[in-house]
């Protein structure tokens, strides 16, 4: 099976460590509950009339979006790294379900989801992998391309909870299905005033999780199939 995830590799870098005061502890745990207290005070629980707008605002500006494009930085943290793996690109995103993401930095590297297949540019290196009879991974490509809109309301499919925070909307999205709880465990976006996608956290079950953070949004611009050749 072929378990998808969005990194790029790295070298691995040499962890930071703090003396431990016997007082007070450490120094970053200190600064982790400090910074933690400055955070919740940014994050309140939406009401229920608040969520029921927001999920109207971003269903009905994701069913008038017909294509995405987008400038993007991705951050991918693994525990056993002391810095997150950083790479940026450009999203192309067409109604319903096509996908690429073009990686510029480090590498030149894009991925290409449509018609059931995954194509794979690698600095040349070209690869396609079939997905229609992996109904799990069809399910993933579905969820990303869902993702990048902000459409994912399917109460049936997560758990969700509704957040204020420091002006944006913030919404934590969690599968109720265990064999896909496996890859992800929860989605975490975050949308600006308008119902757009600005931050899309992925967190793996291990804790590990890759945020993209989306700029330059332009929308229902035309896209044609050259944007998604590999």
């Amino acid at each position: 099976m072929h378990r998808f995830s969005f990194y790029l590799e790295g070298r691995p870098a040499p962890r930071l460590s703090f003396p431990l005061n016997k007082k007070y502890g450490s120094p970053a745990i200190l600064v982790f509950f400090v910074l933690f207290a400055t955070l919740a005070l940014g994050q309140t629980k939406m009401s229920a009339t608040e969520s029921e707008a927001l999920k109207a605002k971003v269903k009905s500006l994701a069913n008038n979006t017909r294509t995405i494009t987008s400038d993007f930085t991705q951050y991918k943290h693994l525990d056993f790294l002391s810095n997150d793996i950083e790479s940026s690109g450009k999203l192309a995103f067409r109604a319903p379900d096509q996908v690429k993401w073009q990686y510029v930095k480090p590498y030149a590297y894009s991925i290409v989801f449509k018609n059931q297949t995954l194509y794979i540019d690698d600095e040349g290196n070209k690869s396609n992998i079939d997905v229609s009879g992996n109904k799990l991974f069809e399910r993933l490509n579905h969820l990303i391309a869902a993702s990048i809109s902000g459409d994912m309301f399917d109460a049936e499919q997560f758990d969700m909870s509704f957040f204020n925070d420091s002006g944006k909307s913030l919404v934590h999205f969690m599968p109720k299905d265990p064999q896909f709880s496996e890859f992800i465990s929860a989605f975490h976006i975050t949308f600006n005033e308008l119902g757009e996608v600005e931050r899309v956290k992925m967190i793996e079950p291990s804790g590990d999780f890759t945020l993209i953070v989306f700029s330059n949004r332009k929308t229902n611009q035309p896209l044609s199939d050259a944007h998604f050749a590999q």
